[in-house]
């Protein structure tokens, strides 16, 4: 189920998308990652290992951003994109979950397309830019822009996760500023660029289908009032993790299963 982990590559027309498969479940399940400096190569098992609870009763999908970025690329741009292709592998009535900021896409997603979309799971993420954030992520395309991509990388671990996962891991800080410099640096600042493009707030009663916001109370990136003004304009559950950060969805141990039981409807 989880060793079936396959990487492909969508060609549709202009849209090249490299994306992911798992599981042997007939239901689609959407999972849209949040920005990062690498891309979705040559991530398939440990992401399938990662989500391994969906396996069963799912198949997965996970969409990268298209390869031909264009410079004024958008969060909606790149909802159109998976909306593609969904159409192309006659995907439909999916549940969706996007994280920080895949959680924006999904918004646009569920938004333009109410038929691709099922139930959807919005995770650490927003409906719209606020200060922080803005701050956060201007910060990080000046330190690309510097070339300074061990500020970048340590500047992220330590706004994303908790001091308790910081210290077990902080031996470990010179290896991950290695491994997540970005492979392509125009493309970690245009897709830093379009984070900043999300205005799905006015739109969120267009969405139809059950949701679920999952926030936590020390997010530092997106932060835990973005979540609650989501669920209040949506009307809909609002979970806030206590004592975790923007990296909730790693670092909480039930974020699976509290995700896996929505969906599910249980």
């Amino acid at each position: 189920m989880i060793f079936n982990a396959k990487e492909s590559t969508l060609h549709l027309g202009n849209l090249q998308m490299d994306y992911i498969t798992f599981g042997s479940g007939t239901q689609p399940l959407i999972m849209i990652q949040g920005h990062n400096t690498r891309g979705l190569h040559g991530t398939a098992v440990s992401l399938a290992w990662m989500y391994r609870i969906f396996a069963k009763d799912y198949k997965v999908y996970l969409f990268d951003r298209r390869k031909n970025l264009p410079e004024d690329f958008t969060v909606r741009d790149i909802a159109c994109d998976i909306a593609a292709a969904m159409d192309h592998l006659s995907l439909s009535h999916a549940d969706v979950l996007g994280v920080s900021m895949g959680g924006m896409i999904a918004q646009h997603l569920a938004i333009d397309r109410p038929d691709l979309v099922r139930r959807m799971v919005l995770a650490v993420t927003m409906s719209r830019p606020n200060t922080t954030f803005e701050k956060v992520i201007g910060n990080w395309i000046r330190l690309t822009e510097q070339g300074n991509f061990k500020e970048l990388v340590r500047n992220m671990t330590y706004l994303m996760y908790s001091k308790q996962y910081i210290k077990r891991y902080l031996p470990f800080l010179p290896l991950l500023t290695y491994l997540q410099k970005p492979r392509d640096v125009q493309r970690f600042i245009t897709l830093s660029k379009a984070c900043l493009t999300c205005r799905a707030y006015d739109d969120l009663d267009k969405i139809q289908c059950p949701v679920l916001v999952i926030g936590a109370k020390k997010d530092q990136i997106a932060i835990p009032e973005a979540s609650v003004e989501m669920a209040e304009k949506l009307q809909c559950e609002l979970y806030l993790y206590e004592n975790l950060g923007h990296a909730a969805y790693e670092e909480a141990k039930d974020f699976n299963s509290r995700v896996y039981q929505f969906l599910k409807g249980t």
